[in-house]
């Protein structure tokens, strides 16, 4: 028996199964039909052969009981030329040899399936027999029923069975469907794996997913493993130059535009740590209950730039502080960089939303995520993708929700929902 959600996919007409079992019905019906047709027209020809056989018998014993004896047989009738039905008439003057037979098949009324059998006698009559042929014709109409009603059978058999047969390879193919989008989603260990001993299209597209997903598991791994060991190997050098770069002389313009990149620099390793911890599954949330509003408002005060902050029944929740002020931050810095003042940040309940007025997220971004080393499309100008991906992971590892999306009356926006713990406060604009 099938369940609901079974039942309605096999009754989608978009479905393979119903493809499938649709297909099976049409080539069993084509079949049907064929055989039927090819029944019908041999039986019926030898039904007419079988009357045109018996007529011309019935017909030589007539004229040869006539030309003995001079009168008109029983089962026979003598009829003036005049008297006979038109195709019978036309057929008895188209007779050229002597000793031919007239027939004439009549199917309409009065005269349902009679076979005639005409031959002149004399200069003006004709001797004719019928032959009645109902029983011939519906014993064919039996036999069109008889073969409907297999054809019928035969359907209430194959189609269950081909649908069930269908729905068994679906479901593989749902499977594997179900674990590429898994794949897709960032679960690199998941498999399609192989059931069953058959070794068919569906095994081998299952095995040729499964090694790219394994080839693809490697080679992120080996990119994670460099970005870690870049930037582990860059931290000493990088101390290095910021013991330098304090050394140098001061109120210099040189000394500032060094302090200043390696200041650059030390940011962009320190995000690379990170982002290689986040990626290597190092980090956990020291879960607090904190005010959302008070620590959003914190975080909003130390950036640069137009920001404006609306709470809006702020809630407690139970999170990591430090987190929750690393993700603002970043959203925040990402919208002054690429985005267009006045940035709007709003607490509603668990729920923070970070807005710009400028041209909006990429669709490259909306489409796939934020992804490092991407200039020019992961953060709406020339960046290396690293703020948006930190953010990403760290929510992540709150087990928090981060979406991006494009305001309809233009600009960016950026939601982070965090589990919601108690309510807090009121509602206030500061």
């Amino acid at each position: 028996m099938t369940t609901p959600r079974t039942g309605r996919r096999l009754l989608d007409p978009r479905s393979l199964s119903w493809k499938i079992t649709a297909l099976v019905a049409l080539a069993c019906c084509a079949v049907a039909v064929v055989i039927g047709l090819l029944v019908h027209q041999a039986t019926a020809q030898r039904g007419d052969r079988t009357g045109r056989d018996l007529a011309t018998a019935q017909l030589v014993a007539a004229e040869r009981e006539f030309s003995q004896t001079g009168r008109r047989p029983d089962h026979a009738s003598l009829e003036p030329r005049t008297g006979l039905p038109g195709p019978l008439a036309q057929a008895v003057e188209g007779l050229e040899v002597p000793g031919e037979y007239a027939l004439w098949y009549d199917v309409k009324a009065p005269n349902w399936y009679w076979m005639w059998a005409a031959v002149p006698v004399g200069d003006d009559q004709v001797l004719t027999v019928r032959t009645d042929l109902s029983t011939t014709v519906r014993s064919l109409q039996l036999l069109d029923r008889s073969i409907i009603k297999a054809a019928l059978a035969a359907l209430a058999v194959v189609v269950p069975v081909t649908a069930l047969a269908a729905e068994r390879m679906n479901r593989r193919l749902r499977h594997g469907s179900r674990t590429a989008r898994r794949i897709a989603h960032g679960d690199l260990d998941a498999r399609i794996g192989h059931r069953g001993r058959a070794r068919d299209e569906i095994t081998e597209m299952s095995t040729a997913v499964d090694e790219m997903a394994a080839t693809l598991q490697g080679r992120l791994a080996a990119e994670k493993r460099f970005t870690a060991d870049v930037a582990h190997e860059l931290r000493t050098p990088l101390m290095g130059l910021v013991t330098a770069a304090g050394l140098l002389p001061e109120d210099d313009e040189a000394t500032d535009l060094v302090r200043t990149q390696v200041r650059a620099l030390r940011g962009l390793v320190e995000d690379l740590l990170e982002v290689s911890r986040l990626d290597a599954g190092a980090e956990s949330a020291r879960l607090d209950v904190v005010p959302l509003g008070d620590l959003i408002a914190q975080v909003s005060m130390q950036g640069d730039g137009d920001t404006r902050l609306r709470l809006l029944a702020p809630a407690a929740v139970r999170t990591d502080p430090r987190r929750v002020e690393r993700i603002v931050t970043n959203l925040v810095a990402n919208a002054h960089r690429h985005g267009a003042s006045p940035v709007e940040v709003t607490v509603t309940g668990s729920r923070i939303t970070v807005r710009d007025h400028g041209p909006g997220f990429p669709d490259a971004l909306l489409a796939e995520g934020p992804q490092r080393f991407r200039t020019g499309a992961a953060e709406r100008g020339q960046g290396h993708g690293l703020g948006l991906t930190i953010a990403t992971g760290q929510a992540a590892v709150l087990n928090a929700r981060l979406t991006f999306a494009n305001a309809p009356d233009g600009g960016a926006v950026a939601t982070l929902d965090l589990p919601v713990s108690e309510p807090l406060g009121g509602p206030g604009d500061r």
